[in-house]
């Protein structure tokens, strides 16, 4: 089985040695998204802001890839601070209203850019 990489304009460039997204098969692997701005690379202020921008991030890789977010199936996020749970999960819920996937947040030590979210997810492509 091959991997194909996915890049696309309308989500952050990678600033590293990683992949916006990799394909392998029928499943779409997300690399950690930021609440970036795509068109400036600035990161927007405050975590809702954040969480809404991470998560059109991620839509946007998935639409590259062939796939949506009504196909994740795994989602893994990061906060600065776990205190911020109940406002992020207030705008994660808006994008995952029904059948919403497996979800792990935990808070981490700190995130690259002084984010205050970060989320990766897993998807299928149909």
């Amino acid at each position: 089985m091959s991997k194909t990489i996915i890049s696309t304009p309308h989500a952050p460039a990678a600033l590293g040695p990683y992949s916006q997204g990799v394909k392998v098969g029928h499943l779409i692997y997300t690399a950690g998204q930021l609440g970036l701005d795509p068109a400036t690379g600035k990161l927007v202020d405050g975590l809702e802001a954040q969480t809404e921008q991470a998560l059109r991030n991620l839509a946007a890789i998935l639409e590259a890839a062939g796939s949506r977010m009504e196909n994740v199936v795994k989602t893994t996020c990061f906060l600065a601070d776990i205190a911020d749970f109940k406002a992020f999960n207030g705008v994660y819920a808006r994008f995952f209203a029904s059948n919403p996937p497996a979800r792990s947040t935990i808070q981490a030590g700190a995130l690259p850019a002084d984010a205050r979210v970060e989320i990766e997810v897993v998807a299928f492509v149909e």
